[in-house]
């Protein structure tokens, strides 16, 4: 399952270029001529946040492809890439979305993701192994599950988050840097930006960062839940349990990375990663489902 570490992991790598392209054209350094100006650094967080995570989505669909090797099928050679188009363009027009790209990638793992700009410029993926070895009403429910990350918006939704997440990691990050500054010269009446208070940003904004993550990867496990009932929907209530059911079965899922893990269809059950998991472990999954029975 690959979508939520290399979005989070990009989306830290933007903010760190961009802090240290505004230092070296001193644009940071304005802010701190006088002290520190709240209100210039606000529109300055506000700015950037948002610069940031949207540059992460813009790009999404472009390292899916070249990172993970998805080959897109555009023009189906047998018969299931035919199928595989075939479900992909009857659920989207059943969600009232435009026809996501679909492409396959190699891996021994059966798994899926989606991602995009937007609902109608998105890329849905599967793995080869999802494709050897799960049931084509089983692929049918996971195919759905993408599809409603799409149609439910989570792309552009998980994206507006991160950009606000972002414009308090950029603002407090730059607060704790000029308190350390100030703190070590024993003078807060102003004294520019130096390098000291550079690398203490820079520290402050990973932990702050690693924080935000938490927050993006809780909010990533309370989509999937309705991912999942959108799968249901899709195809059916007991195609999605089978299709969990199987990725249960599946001894040691491959992970995929970071971009691709938020959308994608797999969940992992370590107790002492939950707090950075983008999904919820499967038991709760399928009992969810269980709960909810979607024809």
């Amino acid at each position: 399952m690959k979508r939520m570490f290399l979005f989070l992991l990009t989306n830290m790598a933007v903010l760190a270029v961009i802090s240290i392209v505004m230092k070296i054209f001193g644009f940071d350094g304005y802010m701190y001529e006088r002290g520190l100006d709240y209100k210039a650094l606000a529109v300055f967080s506000i700015l950037w946040g948002s610069v940031g995570s949207f540059i992460s989505l813009a790009i999404s669909k472009w390292m899916a492809k070249r990172s993970m090797g998805v080959e897109l099928i555009e023009n189906p050679s047998n018969e299931k890439e035919m199928w595989l188009i075939d479900t992909v363009k009857r659920q989207a027009a059943t969600a009232g979305i435009g026809m996501p790209e679909v492409g396959i990638f190699n891996s021994a793992s059966p798994n899926a993701f989606a991602t995009g700009m937007n609902r109608n410029n998105a890329l849905v993926a599967v793995s080869t192994g999802l494709l050897d070895n799960m049931k084509r009403e089983e692929v049918e429910a996971v195919l759905g599950h993408e599809i409603s990350h799409v149609a439910n918006g989570d792309m552009i939704t998980m994206t507006l988050l991160q950009g606000i997440l972002n414009a308090f990691v950029i603002f407090f990050s730059r607060v704790i840097g000029y308190a350390m500054s100030a703190a070590m010269r024993n003078d807060r009446s102003g004294g520019g930006y130096g390098i000291g208070q550079f690398i203490g940003t820079m520290i402050a904004q990973i932990v702050l960062g690693f924080l935000a993550a938490i927050i993006i990867n809780k909010f990533s496990r309370y989509r999937e839940f309705h991912a999942d009932m959108g799968g249901a929907k899709l195809s059916s209530n007991q195609n999605m349990i089978n299709a969990l059911k199987a990725l249960q079965r599946a001894s040691h899922p491959e992970k995929l990375e970071g971009e691709f893990a938020a959308f994608g269809i797999s969940g992992g059950k370590s107790k002492l990663r939950s707090l950075f998991s983008t999904h919820p472990p499967l038991e709760d999954r399928i009992e969810a489902l269980e709960r909810n029975q979607y024809v």
